[in-house]
């Protein structure tokens, strides 16, 4: 799966929270100072480009929908993450902010409690 720049993981988050929509839609949602429609309307061809997502057709207009799932691209972000700063161990990133102080033993605890229990729902 290809990276995403930090403005196409920008569009994506507006897509994948709308499921689909127009580039005015899009735009909308963005944060001010909106993009131009231009510029949302080359962003989300390179998007359809490197197949994170879809359009249908209505006449001159497409919407546009997300075809890779935030998940997916969560699970292989945080996985090629954990991979380049980590040596692809969760544990190394789990302890390395645990000595930072970010994150407190009975967060950890919260968290594992939390996995566990994803684990055994699955």
């Amino acid at each position: 799966m290809k990276k995403l720049t930090t403005a196409e993981e920008q569009v994506m988050q507006v897509l994948w929270q709308l499921k689909k929509g127009f580039v005015k839609e899009i735009i909308a949602e963005l944060p001010e100072p909106k993009p131009a429609y231009n510029t949302i309307s080359t962003i989300i061809r390179i998007l359809e480009q490197k197949e994170f997502v879809g359009h249908e057709t209505f006449g001159k207009s497409h919407q546009y929908h997300p075809i890779v799932s935030k998940e997916q691209y969560s699970h292989q972000y945080l996985k090629s993450f954990v991979g380049r700063f980590f040596s692809g161990s969760f544990e190394n990133m789990v302890s390395f902010f645990a000595q930072k102080e970010d994150v407190d033993i009975n967060e950890l605890e919260d968290l594992l409690n939390d996995i566990e229990s994803d684990k055994n729902k699955k």
